[in-house]
């Protein structure tokens, strides 16, 4: 898999730091941000159309929202422009 970086949280600490990349062949979005505390989590599956708690291998996780630029950047990832 060979993944492009796109932005870091540009208040990151370097210790704590959301990042987003892509994966052109795959066409995804990789994104790294904390994991919400249990509460959190419940209140996001007993508000998701989805069929019971999330799977094993899938991850809720928080990004602040000044990194929505870095995620916008992923648009040229639909248009083809990152493949």
């Amino acid at each position: 898999m060979a993944v492009q970086f796109i932005g870091i949280d540009p208040a990151t600490d370097r210790d704590h730091c959301p990042t987003v990349w892509v994966d052109p062949e795959a066409g995804e979005i990789l994104v790294q941000g904390r994991k919400p505390e249990a509460r959190t989590e419940a209140e996001c599956e007993a508000t998701s159309p989805a069929n019971g708690p999330v799977p094993g291998n899938e991850a809720i996780i928080r990004i602040p929202a000044r990194m929505v630029p870095s995620i916008r950047t992923c648009d040229a990832l639909e248009r083809a422009e990152l493949r």
